[in-house]
């Protein structure tokens, strides 16, 4: 295989193997780099005997990942306030031209899913991955991980049930929760507090992610009350020179908030009949650094 090969190669496979890591990470730095040391695994790798390349990658990226996600636990729970992914820019549209498999990827990247995959063990965490978000057969991903495949149908089982006991509960429609964002901010801006809280169910969480490098309630905010008049009393205090615009993140519609042309925080809901479930505000300037361009 020459290295123009070789190279080629592995590009082909990036965006998957990104996919992987990150999903397992919640970090775009820490995903990148286990990329970067599975290019390098590849290219010095003999490859005469590598019949199917890709599963080959996901083997070597999945194994770097459950390494990497084992040091940096720790750094989780010393963690100041809450903590919520690193916003990750996606498109499946360009490289998954089927809507059914588009929802799963957008799915299995959903902030609220990721929140819940940090409390698995690095092990169910990986077999959920490549079972639930790449449809990995149970014999390949026992042959990835060295595994029995009973044992990891049992490591998938396991994490299936945690994952849907306690991932909420959330409709997956860009438009809806697009409109709802916009109503939202203009609510928020307009300083409209009852037709801020009639977008909001009882129940809302809010979640800021700032690391305790910048402005975000401490604490997880709960009730439509509660997080209705954070909201109002933060919008009146603003931000210095903002602009704001659409991205999409995490397979759904955000919002990028800029301070003087630079990334300031990332907002983001989901819903649930009609209304708004979850707010989730990443203020982090550690986890905004790759939307900056």
């Amino acid at each position: 295989m020459s290295t123009d090969t070789v190279t080629d190669v592995f590009e082909e496979h990036r965006p998957v193997l990104l996919g992987v890591a990150y999903r397992m990470l919640g970090r775009v730095a820490d995903a990148e780099d286990v990329v970067q040391e599975a290019w390098l695994r590849w290219s010095g790798a003999d490859r005469d005997d590598v019949r199917e390349p890709r599963g080959y990658l996901v083997r070597i990226t999945t194994r770097l990942a459950i390494d990497r996600l084992r040091q940096i636990k720790a750094r989780h729970e010393a963690y100041v306030g809450p903590w919520l992914p690193e916003p990750y820019v996606t498109d499946f549209g360009d490289v998954v031209p089927d809507t059914a498999e588009q929802a799963v990827l957008a799915d299995s990247v959903s902030l609220a899913v990721l929140v819940v995959l940090e409390s698995l063990s690095p092990l169910e965490r990986a077999v959920f991955v490549l079972r639930e978000a790449f449809a990995y057969p149970y014999a390949d991903i026992a042959a990835m991980l060295e595994r029995e495949e009973p044992a990891v149908r049992q490591l998938a089982g396991r994490a299936r049930k945690h994952v849907e006991e306690r991932r909420p509960r959330y409709e997956v429609d860009p438009v809806q929760r697009r409109d709802l964002t916009e109503r939202f901010l203009a609510a928020a801006a307009e300083g409209d507090l009852e037709g801020l809280m009639s977008m909001l169910a009882p129940d809302v969480r809010l979640v800021g992610d700032s690391g305790g490098k910048s402005r975000a309630p401490l604490r997880v905010l709960e009730t439509a009350d509660h997080v209705g008049r954070f909201v109002v009393g933060a919008a009146r205090k603003g931000v210095e020179d903002m602009t704001w615009r659409f991205v999409e993140v995490n397979g759904g519609p955000a919002v990028l908030v800029l301070s003087g042309g630079k990334p300031d925080s990332v907002f983001q809901v989901d819903i649930a009949d009609g209304r708004i479930q979850s707010v989730y505000i990443v203020r982090n300037p550690d986890k905004l650094q790759s939307l900056s361009a």
